[in-house]
């Protein structure tokens, strides 16, 4: 005998409606000796924002302003990670000196133009965050000179898949230091001073 099913009502969508986004949450306080995934934003639980190496700059910083993030992953037309784009990027001197290497306005600027290209990015693999302390990470951001690290997972293949990133800001904040302050301390001394600051 077949079972019979009834079906579920259905009811209009209302107007306005949103879509549920995933949320990670971080603990709001650490310390350097905490586990270094306390302050990696995970890419299963929070997606980054993304956008194509043709679009301009100054749109992709209007992006960034309306996620609020300071870092956009640069895609190609086949989804693959062409590079990197920051805040220190659209605001710094790439594009003054890229108008004055290749002529132009500022509109002309695209994230192509100023971006970090893949092939110049270093990656930090998550076996290795994984029996990471805060502060080893926060000593590999200050070592690179970097704001943001990425983090990857190789599949058996080799392959590679961005899957967490640390940023110096968020980790900042979590530590209950002033950002600016800590992003110019070189030392961990200065790092601890900043954070005993707040």
């Amino acid at each position: 005998m077949i079972k019979e099913y009834t079906p579920l009502q259905s009811f209009p969508l209302k107007a306005g409606s949103s879509f549920a986004h995933p949320v990670q949450v971080l603990p709001e306080r650490v310390k350097l000796s905490d586990p270094a995934t306390d302050v990696m934003t995970d890419l299963s639980k929070v997606s980054l924002v993304g956008v194509r190496a043709q679009t301009s700059m100054d749109r992709a910083n209007a992006k960034m302003i309306r996620y609020g993030v300071r870092m956009l992953l640069v895609l190609d037309d086949n989804e693959q990670l062409a590079g990197l784009l920051t805040a220190t990027d659209v605001l710094g001197e790439r594009p003054m000196r890229f108008l004055q290497n290749m002529g132009g306005t500022h509109a002309d600027i695209t994230v192509r133009d100023i971006m970090t290209p893949q092939g110049e990015l270093e990656v930090l693999k998550i076996d290795d965050v994984q029996h990471a302390k805060v502060g080893q990470v926060v000593a590999s951001l200050k070592k690179s000179n970097r704001q943001h690290a990425l983090v990857v997972a190789e599949g058996a293949d080799g392959g590679q898949t961005v899957c967490g990133l640390f940023s110096i800001t968020q980790i900042a904040r979590q530590l209950g230091a002033q950002i600016q302050s800590f992003e110019l301390a070189h030392t961990f001394a200065e790092i601890e001073a900043v954070i005993a600051r707040g």
